[in-house]
């Protein structure tokens, strides 16, 4: 539709984000997120098909529910502290990809983008900029 007049969006301003989770899912506070092949919210994992999507604003637990039973408020933007199996200062900059919800790699199987490298607190744990990654 091509606008004749003022429209209003419905903007939403900040960067939490609702989605619906997954059956049989529970996903902890600070958690990488993503969404799983049927477009429900799942914890992160290097599985083919899943989608990046941001990091748990809060503990949600559908173990015993079905999907979409209930949703979990998504952080889309910010850096988070993550554990990496090992880093190096030149890794500053460097892509940063899911390896489970709670720990990223500079490599992994399925190339699952969580953002980029912005600090290297120590050799074992790297600040993730998630914004140029989530979908």
């Amino acid at each position: 539709m091509v606008l004749t007049e003022n429209y209003d969006a419905e903007g939403k301003v900040g960067a939490l984000i609702l989605y619906k989770v997954a059956g049989g899912a529970h996903i902890y506070k600070g958690a990488l997120v993503c969404l799983n092949g049927d477009g429900y919210a799942v914890g992160g994992s290097d599985t083919a098909g899943y989608k990046f999507i941001g990091v748990a604003y809060e503990e949600v637990d559908n173990s015993g529910g079905s999907d979409g039973e209930v949703s979990i408020r998504v952080l889309k933007t910010g850096s988070f502290l993550y554990p990496i199996e090992s880093s190096q200062q030149s890794d500053l900059g460097a892509s940063a990809y899911v390896k489970d919800d709670g720990e990223v790699a500079l490599t992994t199987t399925n190339s699952i983008l969580a953002g980029y490298i912005c600090e290297r607190p120590s050799a074992s744990s790297v600040r993730v900029r998630i914004d140029n990654a989530v979908r």
